[in-house]
């Protein structure tokens, strides 16, 4: 590692400044949205107008996992008008686009305590992340800080806003992925019947591939197929252990609201049949007992 100096830094504020004002900020997100720590997002749009709700600042998406953000900026300290805004703007989105989880995110200068008084009121209600801009003025440079002060990404259950189910067949998931990627899907049913009470079907819908017992949809596991993976969540199935066995195997593994989620390829099928097997096998049997 390269030997590193201190160089003191000023905190300079946004509100006022008449060069790295709101607009500045705003193309800065926009040529590279990961700098404000919410992963691999990509712009979708900005100044997106809301029908008789002003203008959304940025839209973000992540496209492996069909999330959107909706950003509201804010230069200087938070206040009432901007958290009601923000949200209308996520609620304008979710509903305008049900097939993708949102995500509400408020960007300000100032994080008042009071703010984060109101924001707990909304705890699990809405999904929401609070981020704390840091101008910092180093030498003759201004670098951007942004830090997450609140990240309430998940609804509770019972909250979720409900997708519409949109029938579709077998043949046009294979258009939208491939063949190889529903032929996984086939293999990883057959992993499922092997332990199941009840035999099992794929539930070909729009935005995924469900189950279904002959009687009803079952939705401890469902499928996201891309064109190079199928994209597996099983809910309630992430534990550390788990997390560790697929880390261990170079496969991708989060938890989200207590899903277990991973990418899997049909090299990787091939090249851990065993572990994904196993994990599989665990989890039907916690749906049988």
């Amino acid at each position: 590692m390269p030997n590193l100096t201190y160089e003191k830094h000023d905190r300079i504020s946004l509100k006022n400044n008449p060069e790295f004002n709101e607009k500045w900020v705003q193309d800065r997100i926009a040529e590279d949205p990961t700098i404000i720590g919410l992963g691999e997002t990509v712009l979708l749009d900005r100044e997106r107008s809301q029908e008789r709700a002003g203008r959304l600042d940025i839209l973000l998406t992540t496209p492996e996992e069909d999330r959107r953000y909706e950003v509201e900026l804010m230069l200087g300290a938070t206040d009432e008008s901007h958290i009601i805004r923000c949200i209308e703007y996520w609620d304008i989105e979710r509903r305008r686009y049900p097939g993708y989880e949102h995500c509400a995110v408020l960007i300000a200068e100032d994080i008042t305590s009071r703010f984060l008084n109101v924001i707990g009121l909304l705890a699990g209600t809405v999904p929401l992340v609070v981020i704390q801009l840091n101008a910092l003025k180093v030498g003759d440079r201004i670098l951007l800080h942004f830090v997450r002060v609140i990240d309430q990404r998940m609804l509770r259950l019972e909250d979720t806003p409900s997708i519409k189910v949109e029938p579709r067949d077998r043949d046009w998931w294979i258009d939208r992925s491939s063949q190889s990627i529903i032929q996984l899907a086939d293999a990883i049913l057959e992993i499922i019947n092997g332990k199941a009470q009840t035999q099992h079907e794929l539930n070909y819908n729009k935005h995924y591939i469900g189950l279904s017992d002959g009687t009803r949809s079952r939705t401890f596991i469902h499928f996201a197929p891309r064109k190079r993976y199928l994209r597996v969540v099983i809910r309630d199935g992430w534990t550390e252990e788990r997390s560790a066995r697929f880390e261990e195997a170079d496969i991708a593994a989060e938890e989200k609201g207590g899903k277990l989620i991973f990418n899997l390829s049909p090299a990787d099928f091939k090249k851990h049949g065993e572990l994904v097997t196993a994990v599989i096998h665990e989890v039907v049997q916690q749906q049988n007992a």
